[in-house]
This record gives C-alpha cells, structure tokens and sequence, in this order.
C-alpha cells in the first residue's frame, strides 16, 4: 500500500463519490491510496479546519495544526488504519510545523471514531451542535449543502445535529502530556477496535467501486 500528492482532479471525484457528505471541504494536503495491487482507494484529507477555538486554546497557532477533514475511501485498500497511519507520517514531513492533528466522528451517521481509536488518537470531547440537518432523498444531509438540492429545503422534515466527537493526535512529543491530560474513555460502539481491518468497519470511509479518475 502507498500514499502520494493526490491531484485537484482525484480529490473532487474522491469526495463527491466515496464520501457520505457529498461535499468538498477546502484542504491542503491531500494524498491519493494505492493498494498492493496498485489499485486507486481514494484520497485523504487534511485542512486547516473551520474550527480555530480548540488549537488556541492548546496554545498553538496557524500553520500548527490540521484538521483530518476527509477519508474518501472505496473499499479497495487493505486496511483503512493503515493508511491513516501512512498519512500521519507523510503529513510529519510535508507540513514540518504542524504539531497537531484533529478530526472528528460524526454522530449523526453513528460514527464513533473507530479508526481514530484503532490509530491511538486522543478523545477529548463530546460536542453538541446547535446545526440543522434536512431529510432529503432518504437520508439526513448537513445543511450547507441545501442550496445545491434544486428543492425548497425550508418545506424538507429537519432536525437538530446530533453533533460530533473530537479527537486529537500529537505530532510534536511536547504535546503529549497535555493531549493525555484532556483524554477521555473511548466513546463505545458493538465493533472492538483491534478487530478493525478495512473498510468493513461499521462507520462509512468508501463507497461503489467507481473508475478511476486520471
């Protein structure tokens, strides 16, 4: 299995086509899966992140942390941690000055962080969102995409979000004690993480098994 830069050309077909949200997010890293047979996965993702309150806060500026904001996988690659893990340690060394790694777990499509937890990242906190989400063509879609649908959104059922967890992964060793300072038990699922192999797992990386894009 192997990472590199991925193009603008993968990304977007990669997200719209692998990824549950339908949506893609501003980034600037992103690397494109290979699996042993050479076979294209998707992409992964990593941002600045639309949340700049929490980095702050560990007392890290811009260009110090980035936000893991997108696995649009296909089900192709061998093992979805490992390819976390890959991208971890290319991340280290595109992005010398970041110091930490972010993401979160959607609660609304019942994710719990399962390959977060399976990769050792630090669970830090359950967030309640105060969002909207609309049912549309069968399923709860996040609502910034409502403009696109072509329908009047404002006659769709909506809910609340249901709001997501947050985890956190060191990649400079000073931050190590502060992010164990603020970890906390692993939000559980009926999946046991070293059980987590590939895309098999319960919480949506991938998707169909579409062409590959050039």
């Amino acid at each position: 299995m192997r990472l590199e830069i991925a193009s603008n050309k993968a990304v977007k077909y990669a997200c719209l086509n692998f990824h549950y949200a339908k949506v893609l997010p501003t980034y600037s890293i992103a690397f494109s899966v290979f699996n042993s047979k050479q076979e294209w996965c998707g992409c992964v993702l990593f941002g600045g992140g639309a949340s700049v309150n929490m980095p702050k806060k560990l007392g890290l500026n811009s260009g110090q942390y980035l936000e893991l904001n997108r696995m649009a996988l296909n089900g192709k690659q061998e093992s979805t941690s490992k390819v976390l893990s890959i991208a971890i340690k290319l991340v280290s060394k595109k992005s010398p000055t970041c110091k930490l790694l972010f993401s979160y777990a959607d609660k609304g499509q019942n994710h719990f962080g399962i390959i977060y937890q399976a990769t050792n990242w630090n669970y830090i906190e359950d967030i309640e969102s105060s969002g909207t989400e609309y049912y549309f063509k069968g399923e709860w879609k996040h609502d910034r995409g409502r403009y696109s649908w072509g329908v009047d959104f404002k006659k769709l059922p909506k809910r609340k979000k249901a709001g997501k967890h947050k985890y956190v992964y060191p990649l400079d060793k000073s931050l190590i004690p502060l992010c164990k300072s603020l970890s906390k038990p692993y939000p559980k699922q009926a999946v046991e993480v070293h059980k987590l192999n590939n895309s098999q797992s319960s919480e949506k990386v991938g998707g169909a098994n579409p062409t590959q894009p050039l």
